[in-house]
């Protein structure tokens, strides 16, 4: 039986309540979205698996609350992290100002490694936008950053940015992969199995429902 992938990375979604994540979440994953709005309580997961440069890369998404009060249980998840996603909504001026406290979350309790995109995501609201695309250009660029603006709704930059992530850790990791002579057999894990850690037994895609 061939095997379902080489390498799996988890990739976690950060920022402010209400800026989208779990809607671009399930997007990514299932091609659904819901405009009624539900807090992510704590952490939620999703995974999917992707083909870049001929390595089946699973990726493994965390969804983490925006809330203050779960932001103890979210940092648990840092350091386990290989990629993180850094969401602004471009309709609230204040959630694009918080960035900056995330990046500084990330770099206190992430890995050195860790890659890192901004998004600027509800590109389709653009009669509410708060937040200019050259700010959020100039931002990511003092980061360091990648940065796309998305829409969950329209389904913009949805793909592009997920993969482009996924493709940053592969480049990040590759001297790890070097060194298992091209074969894999192993199924490399850059990631710890969520089976190994007893964090949760789902299957692909039916963790969670997919409720913005």
């Amino acid at each position: 039986m061939a095997k379902q992938y080489d390498v799996l990375f988890r990739l976690l979604l950060l920022g402010d309540s209400g800026v989208g994540k779990t809607c671009l979440l399930c997007r990514f994953t299932d091609n659904e979205f819901h405009p009624s709005h539900i807090s992510t309580i704590g952490v939620d997961f999703k995974m999917k698996t992707l083909e870049i440069d001929g390595i089946k890369v699973r990726i493994q998404i965390w969804d983490t609350a925006g809330q203050e009060r779960y932001q103890t249980i979210t940092k648990q998840y840092y350091r386990r992290a290989q990629g993180i996603f850094l969401v602004y909504d471009i309709t609230s001026e204040r959630s694009f100002q918080h960035i900056m406290k995330w990046a500084s979350d990330v770099d206190e309790y992430a890995p050195e490694k860790v890659q890192k995109i901004l998004v600027g995501n509800k590109s389709d609201e653009e009669q509410k936008r708060q937040v200019a695309t050259e700010q959020g250009n100039k931002l990511a660029q003092a980061y360091g950053m990648d940065f796309f603006e998305t829409s969950a709704f329209t389904n913009h930059n949805i793909t592009e940015s997920f993969t482009r992530l996924a493709e940053l850790v592969l480049q990040a990791n590759k001297k790890d992969l070097d060194l298992l002579g091209g074969s894999m057999n192993d199924q490399f894990n850059l990631a710890v199995l969520e089976e190994q850690e007893g964090l949760c037994n789902v299957s692909d895609g039916t963790h969670k429902s997919c409720w913005c």
